[in-house]
């Protein structure tokens, strides 16, 4: 375990970094593939839907189960189980596919099947880096997770996705089964101290270690107020995201082109972000950290909502992806440190099921409000909900304390 502000590569945070990318990249196959099967399946815009809506169900649904599950777990094992589950269910989805019965619900049934196995793995890898590297790494090796998954699913995935798909539909699928499999086989490979757990009480019940884990998020005046501002970005992030092709399209008349370069901007500013985000947090601490991106983030909405042009709307979206991930790596990791150990997956189960809660929601908001408002609409409401989500941190800036990284073996990362 390393010891110092840095994660080493060397033995487990190396293989999980490994396998979190390989992962991220069949999943990026997968997800760009799935539409497409849709469309080829049914002409209804509501059927293809459903399918995209499946991938948030599970989430509100199991979100807190996951989280309860993964605190009483051996959490590498749930991981390398659940990795080789989903290889095998999209394996067997592939198939299907080959031998053309792919359907309309077998698609529903897949998308809902993996996202509720997503909800015990994500929570499980949320809870497992602590044991992996040194608090005062945690910054670090969430940025470098990022970043990586980032990279991988976000660029170096789509080049990949139509020279498979030529080769015929069931590729992207086989791919992506292949990478589960190999993401257990190096997750099944690691070696770490069991967290340290008080025995659980005779009559203990996940309700109850839930609703333990809830009152531990709500007792704490930091966690509490980030969740909060967490929900808020989401919504408005679910109603830009949900309104962006029309955004481009109609209301700057940009077409296609334009639209595939605000895309690529905001992957670009996400993998620049995840290369600032511990620097800033060294140099103003976690909650500021959070703060200083979410108010850049609204100004970002600001522009793309009120500025008529490309350039404006391509500059909004490096900012926004590039404080998106400052604010993803700065929460997880505040999440994480201030989080008692045996409840760091229930809490990473609240955070993760406000902000999936966030993104339909917001997506039926932004609807409603570029119809009433006009296509910019959408971009100048979520300004509105993010400026929020700044009110919400504001008191907090007094009690954050720098990230300290002193040359000894006593470094480590405070906050108050």
């Amino acid at each position: 375990m390393e010891r110092g502000g840095s994660p080493a590569w060397r033995g487990g945070f190396g293989r999980l970094w490994t396998a979190a990318v390989v992962s991220r990249f069949g999943d990026a196959l997968r997800n760009a593939a799935l539409p497409l099967l849709a469309v080829r399946l049914t002409d209804s815009p509501l059927v293809v839907a459903s399918v995209t809506a499946c991938g948030y169900l599970p989430w509100l649904l199991f979100g807190l189960f996951g989280g309860a599950v993964a605190d009483r777990v051996d959490q590498r094992r749930a991981m390398w189980l659940v990795d080789t589950a989903r290889g095998v269910l999209v394996a067997g989805f592939a198939l299907a596919v080959a031998l053309g019965h792919a359907s309309v619900p077998l698609l529903i049934a897949l998308a809902f099947s993996l996202t509720a196995l997503q909800t015990l793995f994500d929570n499980a890898a949320t809870a497992l880096l602590p044991s992996l590297v040194e608090r005062g790494a945690l910054g670090s090796a969430n940025a470098r997770l990022m970043t990586g998954q980032q990279l991988a699913g976000g660029l170096l995935a789509s080049p990949f996705v139509p020279l498979l798909l030529s080769a015929g539909a069931f590729t992207p699928f086989a791919a992506d089964a292949g990478t589960y499999l190999v993401a257990a086989a190096l997750v099944a490979s690691l070696r770490i101290r069991p967290p340290e757990r008080e025995p659980r009480a005779a009559d203990s019940t996940l309700r109850s270690e839930i609703g333990a884990g809830l009152r531990a998020l709500g007792r704490d005046r930091v966690l509490r107020a980030v969740c909060l501002a967490t929900l808020l970005c989401n919504i408005g992030m679910g109603a830009l995201i949900a309104t962006l092709a029309l955004h481009v399209t109609r209301w700057l008349d940009a077409g296609d082109t334009g639209y595939v370069a605000a895309m690529t901007a905001y992957s670009a500013g996400s993998l620049a972000g995840g290369f600032v985000a511990q620097r800033i947090a060294r140099r103003t601490g976690r909650v500021r950290a959070l703060l200083s991106g979410c108010a850049i983030q609204t100004g970002s909405l600001l522009l793309i909502g009120s500025v008529r042009h490309v350039a404006a709307l391509v500059a909004g979206m490096v900012l926004l992806g590039a404080m998106n991930m400052v604010w993803n790596v700065n929460q997880v990791t505040l999440m994480q440190q201030r989080s008692p150990e045996a409840m760091v997956g229930r809490i990473a189960a609240a955070f993760r099921t406000a902000s999936v809660s966030g993104a339909p929601l917001g997506a039926l908001l932004g609807g409603a409000v570029a119809g009433l408002c006009g296509l910019n609409g959408p971009a100048l409401f979520a300004a509105v909900l993010f400026a929020a989500a700044v009110v919400a941190l504001i008191p907090l800036r007094k009690q954050d304390i720098r990230v300290v990284t002193p040359d000894d073996d006593s470094r480590r990362a405070l906050i108050n």
